[in-house]
């Protein structure tokens, strides 16, 4: 029971991040907020360590598995992501940037894991990637007729985060397939921190103004998104094809819209509705019993 729920609720986890991003973004440099994060979120999953006597890794080399997973899935993703966004990356291009994810994890979990994709599961891919064009499709059109005007750079580092984050699930299958999540959650969290604290202190002023919205986003991002939403994500790359779990990404900015537009007031186009139901039937796809 718990494993056919986990997708869903890892969905809407995940999704809450880019509400959470909205919210930071009026009260805190994004690169400090995500250092402040991730060093908060180590605490929290070395304390739950302490607490329930959950073993360590065995060895250095599976603590540094853990740190470079970290540095891959949390540090350069988000970082990148967050970084990009707040440099004027219009979010229907962010959306198509993400869209790629899926795709690019199914082509290299057959190249790297051996993982095979059976027709179906290549066809949701495909469709869901559909949907996902469809859905921001109005956003997307709007970047015709204003251009892009000194985004090539933020653009490239959007890029690279959504590579970051596929390798970064590809080397979580590869290398962490046993051991505790808790502690490799903690050395996780580290090798997060080593990316984006020295980041943070280069590029930023370390803005963060100790308001009751900025201190609920961080209690939000370290319980409900570091260590919940990507606790699950953990177990399901664990559980199942790493091109399964990745294609969940694609619930994610559909859910994102109806969060916006029940939090914030933003209108819900019908491109977004029909890219929507598009992208359930291609997640359905990916995930069904083959």
């Amino acid at each position: 029971m718990f494993f056919r729920l986990a997708p869903l609720v890892f969905v809407f986890l995940w999704s809450t991040g880019w509400i959470v991003a909205k919210i930071a973004a009026a009260h805190a440099d994004p690169l400090t907020f995500l250092a402040m994060r991730h060093a908060l979120a180590a605490v929290a999953f070395a304390g739950m360590v302490v607490l329930v006597g959950a073993p360590w890794p065995s060895s250095r080399l599976a603590a540094a598995h853990g740190f470079v997973s970290g540095v891959l899935l949390h540090g350069l993703y988000l970082a990148g992501l967050w970084w990009a966004i707040g440099q004027g990356v219009p979010a229907g291009l962010s959306g198509i940037i993400a869209g790629l994810q899926p795709l690019l994890t199914g082509l290299f979990a057959l190249a790297l894991l051996g993982e095979r994709l059976g027709r179906g599961q290549i066809a949701g891919l495909v469709l869901g990637f559909s949907g996902i064009m469809i859905a921001v499709s109005p956003q997307f059109a709007g970047l015709f007729s204003t251009g892009l005007p000194g985004l090539a750079f933020p653009v490239l580092v959007n890029l690279i985060a959504m590579l970051s984050v596929t390798l970064g699930t590809l080397y979580q299958k590869r290398f962490l397939g046993a051991g505790d999540l808790r502690t490799i959650a903690v050395w996780q969290y580290l090798g997060a921190v080593a990316v984006t604290l020295p980041l943070a202190l280069l590029l930023e002023d370390l803005h963060f103004d100790w308001t009751y919205a900025a201190i609920g986003a961080m209690a939000w991002s370290v319980l409900g998104l570091s260590m919940g939403a990507v606790g699950l994500l953990l177990y399901l790359i664990r559980r199942g094809q790493v091109s399964r779990a990745a294609s969940l990404i694609y619930m994610v900015p559909p859910l994102v819209a109806v969060e916006a537009t029940v939090i914030f007031g933003e209108p819900l186009s019908v491109p977004m509705i029909v890219g929507t139901v598009i992208v359930v039937m291609g997640v359905y796809l990916v995930n069904r019993s083959t």
